[in-house]
């Protein structure tokens, strides 16, 4: 079953109810760092991102939640990843995000009940190229910050993508 992408979300008492349904993507990274900022803002410091239906995520999606745990770390909230299937785990504890935010597979969450009303986040947002480009380059950047490991992975991506900002803002003056 391919599930459509998408960010399911809800409150329950102080903690932000995240659901990541398909693949967690460049694509739907600008609308969950836009929730979380917003959410931040109103106050909240704890986060739950449940993972049981992601089927993938990308290095943005990754380097996303790591900006938000980091965030949320300076001033003594959390982040907490839950029903991540085997691949998930794999992938953040590949690149040390283990460290900045716990993270829980399918197996550990079994007898969770929990799952709040949700509602779904608008994906397909009004960011310009640009925009979307520099939210990229924000999740890259805090993939280094949680695991320094990191930049030698990410090095080249950076600077790719550091240069197409920098050509995308000359070519609109």
């Amino acid at each position: 079953m391919n599930l459509p992408a998408a960010i399911l979300v809800g409150v329950t008492g102080r903690v932000v109810h995240v659901k990541v349904q398909g693949k967690g993507s460049f694509q739907t990274s600008p609308a969950f760092k836009e929730f979380a900022k917003e959410m931040f803002d109103r106050g909240f410091r704890e986060f739950s991102v449940d993972l049981a239906a992601c089927t993938v995520m990308d290095s943005t999606f990754m380097g996303t939640l790591a900006g938000v745990a980091l965030r949320l770390r300076e001033v003594g909230g959390a982040l907490a990843v839950k029903n991540a299937n085997r691949r998930n785990f794999d992938l953040l504890r590949n690149l040390g995000l283990h460290n900045v935010f716990d993270v829980r597979t399918n197996a550990e969450e079994a007898n969770s009940t929990d799952d709040p009303l949700h509602s779904a986040l608008e994906i397909e947002g009004s960011l310009s190229r640009s925009e979307h480009t520099a939210c990229i380059i924000e999740a890259h950047e805090a993939l280094v910050d949680a695991d320094p490991e990191n930049l030698a992975r990410f090095k080249d991506v950076l600077d790719y993508l550091k240069q197409d900002l920098r050509v995308g803002v000359a070519a609109s003056k």
